[in-house]
């Protein structure tokens, strides 16, 4: 049995038994904390509102589905899923290009104060984001992007933890490597696309997990650029669904089942590739 870090043999002696099960007993319990919450949230989806408010089992009294029906009927979340789809794909696509392309020029290009422009960068970590709402919500309306996706995708295609850690990813990819495509005659957007990119599928494929979070979960800029457009996200719609209609607390949990269902979904699904690539992210001869 593979145990880890940890030889089989040691498991014999009583001090290194007692800390494994330790050990083992704080992950599981850390790990039902962290769904109980979201057990809860599923469990009372499939009460009506005098068993949520009076009942005091947290299993519901029967497991009817077609309550979650209704909602979603009332919600007509397919519209709002498609905005989300939508959104999330054009900030992945921006998250990757945009930040990569700044992290591979300040790694490997190296223009004249790139270290100056890597500073105001790290600087920019400690502004809090929500004192650039504001001036980013006027500069959107002043050059007309406000009623679209645009001003989601270029927001966080301009993400300063994105670009620290596609340099310091870059950092590591052999400098041979870049002098010899310059050689072949390769430009350098041509290295970024061609040899940095495949080389870094470990660093890509976590910022596309971390934008993917970031875009789905994002509620103020959409609702600031998108509210009553037609475009709203499922975030916006989940708030509206709570201030414009008479929805009740219910009503509220099982939206948000629908509103946190596609990250947990598509985390299941590629776990095996995320763990993967994120573990054997060396360059390999």
């Amino acid at each position: 049995m593979n145990y880890g870090v940890i030889r089989e043999h040691d498991l014999k002696k009583p001090i290194v038994k007692l800390i494994y099960d330790g050990v083992v007993l704080i992950t599981v319990i850390i790990v039902l904390l962290c769904i109980a919450p979201v057990i809860w949230v599923l469990l009372s989806g499939f009460k009506d509102i005098r068993e949520f408010t009076v009942g005091k089992n947290i299993l519901p009294n029967a497991f009817d589905i077609n309550r979650y029906f209704e909602t979603w009927n009332r919600l007509h979340f397919v519209r709002y899923y498609k905005n989300s789809f939508f959104s999330v794909a054009g900030s992945v696509v921006s998250a990757v290009f945009f930040n990569g392309l700044l992290g591979y020029a300040l790694s490997k290009i190296k223009p004249r104060g790139s270290k100056i422009i890597y500073g105001l960068i790290m600087w920019s970590l400690l502004i809090p984001a929500t004192t650039s709402i504001v001036p980013l919500f006027i500069n959107i309306n002043r050059i007309g992007l406000s009623g679209s996706f645009i001003p989601l995708w270029l927001s966080i295609g301009a993400n300063a933890f994105y670009v620290i850690m596609f340099k310091n990813f870059f950092d590591v990819l052999p400098i041979s490597l870049v002098e010899a495509a310059k050689i072949d005659g390769s430009t350098d957007f041509q290295i970024f696309r061609l040899i940095a990119i495949p080389l870094s599928k470990a660093i890509v494929m976590v910022i596309i997990m971390f934008s993917i979070n970031a875009a789905w979960s994002d509620f103020l800029l959409p609702y600031l650029v998108l509210n009553n457009t037609g475009l709203e996200t499922v975030m916006v719609r989940l708030f509206q669904f709570r201030t414009a209609t008479k929805a009740t607390d219910v009503d509220i949990l099982r939206a948000v089942t629908f509103v946190m269902g596609p990250p947990i979904i598509l985390f299941l699904i590629f776990q095996k590739q995320i763990t993967q690539v994120t573990l054997h992210s060396g360059i390999k001869g």
